[in-house]
């Protein structure tokens, strides 16, 4: 399971120009199975993914074709974790 954080770099204000690409390669992610959830950093900073379902190098690989990656608009991250104990809703997550 992953956290990966896309944190605005020095060319936030290009980000309108991207947008639809965006949000074109989030819903990729979650047709794909392999986002859970994502959302905005407050205040402002940026955007936040849950990812499960994946290798490191893969997710890594996704998140570079992300259009505010490939042109510097936001700084990437991502977060390992494993999961030791999870809500029942969320049980499935132990699995993978």
């Amino acid at each position: 399971m992953f956290i990966v954080l896309l944190k605005f770099s020095d060319n936030k204000s290009q980000a309108s120009q991207f947008m639809d690409g965006h949000k074109q390669w989030i819903k990729r992610g979650f047709d794909d199975g392999v986002f859970l959830l994502s959302g905005s950093l407050q205040p402002n900073l940026g955007g936040a993914i849950v990812a499960h379902n994946t290798s490191l190098e893969a997710l890594q690989s996704r998140v570079n074709d992300d259009p505010f990656v490939a042109q510097n608009i936001v700084r990437s991250e991502i977060l390992e974790i494993s999961p030791s104990k999870a809500a029942v809703p969320l049980a499935f997550l132990l699995e993978a």
